[in-house]
């Protein structure tokens, strides 16, 4: 082994050698030559995102239905639209988005003592769930001056509830799907006349 070691270390050396004592190439003046370079440029893809947006940021809730012991204020969600640009190979695998919203309490504009999100409800209504089937709305959250209409609903827009979902991003990805909701508040009828306001957040989850 160190014989073929000492073989390939000498022919190295005179090939070493030998090159250094070639004679260097001569070239004429006013040669020239020349050289193409090339590069392909692909085309700039911007990944698919998942968005949210609602069409107006506010709404208006007006009295309808008010009874001797409480009253009640009316009025539509602005439509919420979520929509998926990404490719199947862009959304993790086994994911799944939601669309939740909670409320803060109404304040009033002159003091008033404030209204508490409990006395908001909604109704969401899916309006364009697409062709699968696959996106669906969320329950019907009451107040807690109603009884419940599913087991323990009664807790108003306090705590982040279901809007819209799907259990299968990949199988709803490069679609848009609107929902919107009846929103309702009731308040004990002796509640203080003035302007209150509220903020819901709607939130998009995956």
């Amino acid at each position: 082994m160190r014989t073929n070691q000492k073989w390939l270390f000498a022919a190295a050396a005179a090939l070493t050698a030998s090159v250094a004592f070639q004679t260097p190439a001569l070239a004429d003046p006013g040669d020239s030559s020349d050289v193409q370079v090339t590069v392909d440029i692909e085309e700039i893809r911007e990944p698919g995102v998942l968005a949210l947006s609602v069409a107006a940021n506010s709404v208006a809730l007006a009295e309808d239905g008010s009874t001797l012991e409480n009253r009640q204020f009316l009025g539509t969600l602005p439509t919420v639209t979520v929509t998926d640009t990404r490719t199947l190979e862009e959304v993790p695998a086994g994911a799944a988005w939601a669309v939740l919203g909670n409320a803060t309490a109404f304040t009033g504009d002159a003091g008033q003592a404030p209204i508490t999100a409990g006395h908001l409800g909604w109704k969401p209504h899916l309006i364009d769930g697409g062709e699968t089937g696959l996106v669906a709305e969320g329950e019907e959250v009451v107040t807690v001056l109603d009884e419940p209409t599913q087991p323990g609903n009664n807790v108003g827009l306090v705590d982040q509830e279901l809007l819209a979902s799907t259990f299968d991003s990949g199988a709803v990805t490069g679609g848009a799907y609107t929902v919107n909701a009846d929103l309702f508040l009731r308040t004990p009828a002796d509640v203080a006349a003035g302007s209150y306001s509220s903020t819901l957040t709607l939130s998009l989850f995956e």
